[in-house]
């Protein structure tokens, strides 16, 4: 186990844990995760987004990929969250590209989401996902919107204001 801490991949962010005023959420299990206070493992984290293994997996492969600075949820995005609207609308294509249409990509939709702080959720095979799966990160659902979907939100939020 001491060997997968010590992939490259995972980057030191303890100057993040050390602004807890800023960008932390005490009460955040997503802002622990990622300050290194709960013991899971980061597949990828840097000084915008990290990545882990959900502990519920809906799918054989079921990751996060949330901010590093702690963000609430979906609607609570605004114009100054411009940098994570960027990222969005990059990383489903890449992985789309990448994976074709095995993988499902989405944000949950409020009062849906398990924890207060964005998350997309990454689940491959989609094919492999249960009936209960199906049905939580159901496309086209009102409790479960793809980046694109985010997208238009902030798009219209940005005109409105």
């Amino acid at each position: 186990m001491a060997e997968v801490e010590a992939q490259p991949a995972q980057v030191d962010i303890s100057k993040t844990s050390n602004v807890p005023a800023e960008g932390y959420d005490k009460t955040c299990i997503f802002c622990k995760v990622v300050n290194k206070e709960v013991a899971t493992e980061l597949l990828h984290c840097d000084e915008e987004i990290s990545c882990f293994r959900d502990i519920r997996p809906g799918a054989p492969h079921h990751y996060l990929v949330v901010p590093t600075r702690h963000v609430g949820n979906c609607k609570s995005l605004g114009k100054e969250h411009v940098s994570f609207k960027a990222l969005s609308e990059n990383i489903e294509p890449v992985c789309t590209n990448a994976l074709y249409s095995i993988c499902r990509f989405g944000f949950h939709w409020p009062p849906f989401c398990s924890v207060a702080h964005l998350h997309l959720h990454v689940l491959a095979p989609a094919s492999q996902m249960g009936f209960i799966s199906r049905l939580v990160y159901r496309m086209n659902s009102y409790w479960f919107i793809t980046a694109d979907q985010l997208i238009g939100f902030l798009n219209s939020k940005g005109e409105t204001n």
